[in-house]
């Protein structure tokens, strides 16, 4: 099992460290930029481009034929909630990314309904990053991002782009879609990185 970043194991709330101005929830809020997808695990592919040419592909069964980790970490929402000790299970970037060689910096990843976000390749790489396709021991459900999304668990959870579909490797960064619309390029809650400009 993997842990994530500041996760010590099962925590009261009394004992929680939470980055600045985020407030603790039992909950799991659904937030989404648009209508949510529903994507047949036989239509489902997951790719990772160069943006001319297509490096890997996988469809649904060759994915899950990859080998997965549990992962136990907490979340942060830009929205100010804070999620602790969730648990996922996913394929790690580590693992997708293996046999690639590139001089890319960046990543721009792209979800089913047209949702982009961008990150630093080195937050994918070191058991930092997976596309999650199970959570609290069930099939991830449509709302959350299933069947598959991108788990960033160290930078804010808009980070973690539901409904992955492909990964284009950049040599220079792009801003996805909330980051063109004023949130922070990068979005680390330890430092509040909520806003372009924080």
């Amino acid at each position: 099992m993997v842990q994530s970043r500041g996760f010590v194991g099962r925590r009261g709330a009394a004992n929680v460290k939470l980055p600045p101005g985020q407030y603790l929830t039992t909950d799991f809020p659904v937030l989404s930029a648009g209508p949510t997808p529903h994507v047949p695990l036989d239509k489902w592919e997951l790719t990772i481009d160069d943006g001319t040419s297509v490096l890997r592909r996988w469809s649904w069964q060759a994915f899950r034929e990859l080998p997965a980790e549990k992962i136990t970490t907490d979340i942060h929402c830009v929205t100010r909630w804070s999620k602790i000790g969730t648990a996922w299970e996913g394929v790690s970037l580590d693992t997708l990314l293996a046999d690639i060689t590139t001089q890319s910096a960046f990543a721009l990843v792209h979800s089913y309904g047209g949702y982009t976000t961008n990150l630093p390749l080195d937050d994918l790489r070191n058991k930092q990053a997976w596309v999650a396709f199970g959570y609290d021991g069930a099939d991830l459900v449509a709302e959350h991002g299933g069947p598959a999304r991108l788990l960033v668990p160290h930078l804010y959870f808009w980070k973690s782009a539901k409904w992955v579909r492909g990964i284009t490797l950049l040599h220079q960064e792009e801003p996805g879609f909330w980051e063109r619309n004023g949130y922070h390029n990068y979005g680390d809650p330890w430092r509040e990185q909520r806003y372009s400009g924080d």
